[in-house]
């Protein structure tokens, strides 16, 4: 078989950039990989867009989803039979009919409803953001300052309608081996959520991060690449 592309879709409040450090191991070890820009507009809109940019991939796929976009990769690779791995990262992984606002609020330990700021929108819908100064704290606690920063300036939003919407039906982690990476200071997603999203999707895998905050892909990529290639290497 060959070698599978890792596709690897940014969640809310990130950019495609948010996954250069992943990137790199993932290319060091020789896989071919695409950053999707993932919209954040709609679940059901930002699956149909994963899944045009899986159908033009040749060859096997190891789908990767970070926060939100979990969501996204759960919907996205529905009736696929070139996905052979999920990988969630600090991510959600919704039952039909759930939508991330449900999850999030369903165990304690959430802060980020009281860092967003809203931006209405001409079609009666909001952006959300984090609001910059409490960016580094809320989202990537182990992010240099620095870092922190510029990830909060190009932080990109995520529209109302995608933290409301409900899953779709038959998600993709009923069938597809998955692998879970859940950090132990994650401020966006309770830790107790993602464990309880893990136990019931059967994860082939589950690593806990001590220390690592939301922003695990730019705080952490040694440790989410390594998840990912044993992904990569058990679906071989």
């Amino acid at each position: 078989m060959s070698q599978p592309t890792v596709v690897l879709v940014h969640g809310a409040f990130a950019e495609s950039a948010s996954w250069n450090g992943v990137l790199t191991r993932l290319q060091a070890a020789g896989l071919g990989t695409i950053a999707v820009a993932n919209p954040l507009r709609s679940l059901s809109g930002d699956a149909a867009h994963v899944k045009a940019v899986l159908d033009t991939v040749e060859g096997p796929v190891v789908l990767v989803g970070h926060s939100y976009g979990g969501a996204v990769i759960s919907a996205a690779a529905r009736n696929s039979t070139a996905v052979r791995a999920l990988v969630f990262i600090a991510a959600f992984a919704p039952m039909p009919g759930e939508s991330i606002g449900d999850l999030s609020g369903r165990f304690p330990g959430s802060t980020l409803g009281e860092t967003i700021s809203p931006v209405a929108l001409a079609d009666g819908t909001a952006d959300l953001y984090i609001r910059q100064e409490l960016f580094h704290q809320q989202f990537a606690a182990d992010l240099p300052a620095d870092e922190a920063a510029l990830a909060a300036a190009t932080q990109r939003p995520l529209n109302d309608v995608a933290l409301t919407e409900g899953a779709a039906d038959d998600p993709a982690w009923q069938h597809i081996p998955s692998w879970f990476l859940v950090p132990e200071l994650d401020r966006n997603i309770p830790t107790q959520a993602q464990r309880f999203m893990a136990e019931r999707a059967g994860a082939y895998e589950v690593v806990e991060l001590s220390g690592a905050s939301h922003a695990v892909p730019a705080a952490r990529p040694d440790d989410v690449a390594d998840v990912v290639l044993r992904a990569v290497r058990a679906t071989a």
